[in-house]
């Protein structure tokens, strides 16, 4: 809990018992999320102002600690009693502006050491529970101040991961769009088709009638051959050369070099 120790020893003369040194942690954390204290008792005093110091005669009344606190943007006024009920201290606390109400209920000898009151490395212990405790019991029910709030790690989209045809895409965030990638229009993608091995991008310099953007009907891999492949045996996507020749009625260049007209040469 940083800036409780300064605040520890600032307050130290005022502290006597347990319940005093517990009231002091509480405090600092209430400061560390966003509240500062105005002053004690229920009704405000004269010149009062926001501090994160604990006010002058905050220990008077070892049986119900009476505090209040303002959010730094004044949006949240808090009214915190803590009541000592035998070896337990009952936390109540009330938003005055909506009304809300919180409770908790701790064991002074689950977070203070009282045979180290004048040691603050020793007088606290299971400061991380009693964080938790105050987190989850008070300042959640009633809603943390406005700028206080924990904000969600943004994602960083790699908008460099095309430079490299073997790397894989990142995967990206749900609701977030893909990268684009290069228009094959682009005068920069010129070249792009031969560097990538996957065959997943535009902009090759061998030109490719079934892939020159104009719709084609769909090649049978098997055509030319007696039977049909098996199902599977060209992947989806995957690069392959007829073994025959392709269908009658296919629009477009043969991609195979015919020879001159009336030359039967069979090596030709």
């Amino acid at each position: 809990m940083a800036g409780l120790e300064p605040l520890y020893a600032w307050a130290r003369p005022a502290i006597s018992r347990p319940q005093d040194a517990l009231v002091c942690g509480i405090h600092w954390e209430l400061i560390g999320h966003g509240y500062r204290c105005l002053g004690t008792g229920d009704q405000p005093g004269p010149n009062e102002r926001k501090s994160e110091l604990l006010p002058a005669g905050w220990e008077a009344n070892k049986e119900v600690y009476t505090l209040r606190y303002k959010s730094k943007d004044d949006a949240q006024e808090l009214l915190l009693k803590a009541i000592m009920v035998e070896d337990s201290m009952i936390l109540n606390v009330m938003d005055r502006s909506s009304q809300k109400v919180a409770d908790v209920t701790l064991a002074v000898a689950s977070y203070i050491n009282p045979e180290h009151l004048d040691d603050f490395h020793k007088v606290f212990k299971n400061t991380e529970e009693l964080r938790t405790r105050i987190t989850s019991g008070i300042i959640a029910p009633l809603g943390a101040p406005a700028g206080m709030a924990r904000k969600e790690p943004e994602f960083k989209e790699d908008t460099h991961w095309d430079e490299n045809p073997l790397r894989l895409p990142p995967r990206q965030p749900v609701g977030t769009r893909a990268p684009s990638r290069p228009s094959p229009l682009s005068p920069f993608a010129v070249g792009g088709e031969d560097l990538d091995p996957f065959g997943g991008r535009s902009g090759g310099m061998i030109v490719d009638p079934l892939h020159s953007g104009v719709p084609q009907p769909r090649i049978d891999p098997s055509s030319g051959i007696p039977g049909r492949l098996p199902p599977g045996a060209v992947p989806p996507g995957a690069r392959f050369d007829p073994f025959g020749p392709l269908g009658i009625g296919r629009p477009g260049p043969d991609p195979d070099h015919l020879p001159p007209p009336g030359y039967d040469d069979m090596f030709m």
